[in-house]
């Protein structure tokens, strides 16, 4: 089959919307050697958007990444509102106006008698139904998805959406231009939130839920999931980069668009933030305070008892056996082998990895104290580790745990003994929606999880980090999460199920 070919470029592109996000797509174009007309609903919000796009080439130039002869030919191909004559040069008409569908179906509905019929319509949405904004046009097969992430500049990823009625040449086509615009396409279909703003939902959805069961401060369970979970931001300083009233918004929409499925449900936690005005940075404070004169808030640390002089390694220690190897490797400390369950022995305490039970039902069924510590992206690499104690593990056990991670040299922040702690829960949910969206058949596995790197910037895609720690893990994380919460919320998805049978009879 001959690869699509992408949007000539004697084929003028019209961008709707002259915000952050569409003079960023016009400059996009613009520099891929299209003749752009960046149109909006007056001349001074064109200036503004026009304004946007030479800053943004004036930096690059600064930067050694632009010559000044390429940020002028750029400006060049630039032209303000809409076409004078003809309209048949125009192929690609791309509106990143505000969320909301009437808005949306009002300004492809003006433009169809002007556009030629060869014409793509794209929508930037980042959460509304291209196959509804499509049925309300009169050439639905011509209209797709084509979502950008800000900034659209430097973000290389595009969402590709087919609607129900998409051509899939059109599509084929949307996803060559954008490859050829020197972005990464990723091929989806129209459900709620795409791939990045559905599969995202648990990230900060799970931080949300453990902020409201006092899991841990802000400032925390940041720490642990940037230093122990490997995300380059936490969720509490994300959201509040984001915005709390869009994130909320968003949440909001794709519960709503599934009918309120439990996985994606809201969180009164940032319901208050939002009717608060605490909405994050643009707002000067939200879960932190932004004012100049705020002293940042860091996370908390456990300083630990003295290192322990011996360790028992029982059995694989599974996602966490390169623990082993430090331990082995940590001066002054014995070591002992033998088999087990995957535990360490550290003077009388039971040390294990979360696996979305709390401390203390592990406890009970060992008849012994237990402290968990949380999944890390990498224990050899991780600058620190969070740790829970079961109800009779007491100040000193954990003192004890904390003391031989330390002695490893990690910090130790120490959680409340919520279920599955922070990262494993994350990731497993993480891992699961991911699931879910690839059983649907809304992308395929690739296409996840390049998207969840590309747009959100994760340490690794979902689904490949649920192969690298092991699906049965995930799955029985999931299972003890929702034996314990009784909610449908942590349901394990039938992909994930199937693919622990299947690895179980191999």
């Amino acid at each position: 089959m001959a690869e699509p070919i992408p949007l000539p470029r004697d084929r003028a592109v019209l961008v709707i919307g002259a915000g952050t996000m569409g003079s960023g797509i016009a400059e996009v174009a613009a520099a891929a050697g299209h003749l752009v007309y960046l149109s909006d609903t007056g001349a001074a919000a064109i200036d503004r958007g026009l304004g946007l796009v030479r800053s943004s080439l004036e930096r690059r130039v600064q930067r050694g990444k632009l010559t000044a002869g390429e940020r002028d030919a750029v400006l060049a191909r630039l032209r303000p509102g809409l076409p004078d004559g003809s309209w048949d040069a125009i192929g690609l008409a791309i509106e990143a106006i505000c969320e909301d569908l009437e808005a949306k179906v009002s300004v492809f509905a003006a433009l169809a008698d002007r556009l030629p019929p060869d014409a793509i319509l794209a929508t930037n949405t980042s959460s509304l139904s291209v196959t509804a904004l499509a049925g309300r046009l009169g050439r639905p097969e011509r209209v797709v998805g084509m979502h950008f992430f800000n900034p659209a500049p430097t973000l290389p990823l595009v969402e590709v959406v087919s609607g129900h009625a998409t051509s899939p040449q059109v599509a084929a086509v949307t996803a060559a231009t954008a490859r050829a615009w020197g972005k990464t396409p990723v091929a989806c279909r129209s459900t709620p939130g795409f791939i990045v703003n559905r599969v995202a939902r648990p990230f900060y959805g799970e931080a949300l839920r453990l902020l409201q069961e006092q899991a841990a401060g802000p400032a925390t369970l940041d720490a642990v999931m940037r230093e122990c979970g490997g995300f380059r931001m936490g969720p509490c300083e994300l959201m509040d980069l984001i915005g709390h009233d869009v994130n909320f918004a968003v949440t909001r929409s794709v519960y709503e668009a599934f009918f309120q499925d439990a996985r994606y449900k809201p969180s009164l936690v940032q319901k208050d933030l939002v009717d608060a005005g605490w909405l994050g940075r643009k707002s000067g404070r939200g879960f932190f305070d932004y004012a100049e004169e705020a002293a940042p808030v860091r996370a908390e640390e456990f300083a630990g008892g003295p290192p322990p002089g011996a360790v028992c390694i029982e059995g694989d220690l599974g996602p966490a056996q390169a623990l082993a190897g430090l331990i082995a490797a940590c001066p002054g400390l014995a070591v002992e082998r033998r088999p087990g369950d995957g535990l360490l022995r550290v003077d009388g305490l039971a040390l294990a990895l979360s696996d979305g039970r709390t401390a203390t039902e592990r406890a009970g069924i060992l008849g012994e104290p237990v402290v968990l510590f949380d999944l890390a992206l990498d224990y050899a690499d991780c600058s620190r580790v969070a740790l829970a104690a079961s109800q009779h593990a007491g100040e000193a056990g954990v003192a004890r745990a904390a003391g031989l991670f330390a002695a490893l040299g990690k910090r130790v922040s120490v959680l409340a003994d919520v279920p599955g702690m922070a990262v494993m829960r994350t990731v497993s949910m993480l891992v699961n929606e991911a699931a879910e969206a690839l059983y649907q058949g809304v992308a395929s596995e690739e296409d996840v999880d390049a998207a969840m790197c590309m747009g959100v910037n994760y340490p690794l895609g979902p689904l490949a980090w649920g192969r690298r720690i092991g699906l049965p893990l995930v799955l029985q994380a999931l299972r003890h999460l929702s034996s314990t919460y009784a909610e449908d919320r942590y349901r394990a998805c039938v992909w994930l199920q199937r693919a622990v049978q299947a690895e179980g009879s191999a």
